[in-house]
């Protein structure tokens, strides 16, 4: 009998203690805001600190390099029948500043196409540092006769870019998927998928 009562001490004191970590666990949270609000340290996200009269703001990105600004020119060609062309032709940027410029295309054919569009630079040595985040050669699309798009680039030039690049030309040529590949000039290739890179080496190199 006296073991029983020794048993249901144990597993009394242990659900005690059980209860007291997760009494301390839910209530490190509050604590830990607390400790934060109080010390001005370690805010995971400014824009939830509320201060009456004043608006939350995030931190600068402290990778943009405002001392240095580029000319963006955006060039467009087309391989068929079809209306292609950025919405603005040129753009003053930072190095490491997130952009984006939208292209519109309208297929003008009386027929259904699928067509995608091959990136060059110039001058060279600003393939490298041209980061896109989202474009619309990562793929084809497909449109309806009359069909009109308008999709996204949104890009970053890297801030270790040489300093003498002070003008970089981005250039589309959009072609209809299976006819004849117009391969990007060699030296200015960007990413091309394996399947375009296959049409462009059976190719005599012209554009």
């Amino acid at each position: 009998m006296s073991l029983r009562k020794e048993n249901l001490k144990i597993v009394g004191k242990l659900a005690v203690v059980a209860l007291g970590m997760f009494a301390f666990g839910y209530a490190l949270v509050p604590i830990y805001r607390a400790i934060c609000e109080a010390t001005g340290i370690n805010i995971l996200a400014l824009s939830e600190r509320s201060v009456p009269g004043l608006t939350p703001s995030l931190p600068a990105n402290t990778q943009v390099d405002t001392s240095r600004t580029i000319i963006v020119e955006f060039d467009t060609n087309v391989r068929g029948p079809w209306d292609f062309r950025p919405l603005v032709r040129s753009l003053e940027v930072h190095p490491g500043q997130l952009t984006t410029v939208m292209y519109e295309f309208q297929n003008i054919q009386g027929r259904t196409m699928a067509a995608q569009a091959i990136p060059s630079y110039a001058p060279r040595q600003a393939a490298r540092h041209f980061n896109k985040l989202e474009c619309f050669c990562f793929t084809q699309y497909t449109l309806e006769p009359g069909e009109k798009k308008e999709w996204p680039v949104a890009f970053v030039i890297d801030p270790r870019i040489p300093r003498d690049v002070t003008t970089i030309t981005l250039s589309y040529t959009f072609f209809e998927v299976g006819g004849k590949t117009p391969p990007a000039p060699q030296a200015m290739v960007d990413v091309v998928p394996p399947s375009l890179n296959q049409g462009a080496h059976d190719e005599s190199g012209k554009v």
